[in-house]
């Protein structure tokens, strides 16, 4: 089972930090290769730059809860959403496809196996 994971391309785990403007302020965002390569397929898609996506994203999260604790584990987590929602045919595999075209509610009810969404408690 192990190998599955274990044979993958080493540069897929290497870290890279890119400079990302966040309202007006550069600021460097650390993610593994792999996850900027998810995220250049996801702004590709709505003809954006990654900074672009990022900044929009951080906009859109600030506005929804009111501060960003950890941006960099967002985006990774944005990035499994997105790979997962292509599994279960909520977002087309078709990259030609716009994100920003996609009804939010129809393909967020397409995880229908899902578990239902639990508040984590702090350890």
């Amino acid at each position: 089972m192990c190998q599955v994971f274990t044979s993958a391309d080493p540069a897929l785990y290497e870290s890279r930090a890119r400079s990302v403007r966040l309202h007006g302020v550069a600021t460097s965002i650390r993610l593994e290769n792999l996850f900027w390569q998810v995220l250049e397929e996801i702004s590709a898609r709505d003809g954006m730059t990654v900074p672009q996506l990022c900044a929009r994203l951080h906009d859109e999260l600030t506005q929804q809860c009111g501060q960003v604790e950890n941006f960099a584990s967002f985006l990774r987590v944005c990035c499994g959403r997105y790979l997962a929602l292509q599994l279960s045919g909520g977002i087309p595999r078709d990259t030609r496809v716009s994100i920003r075209s996609l009804d939010a509610a129809q393909v967020l009810a397409s995880q229908l196996d899902a578990p239902p969404q639990r508040r984590l408690r702090a350890v």
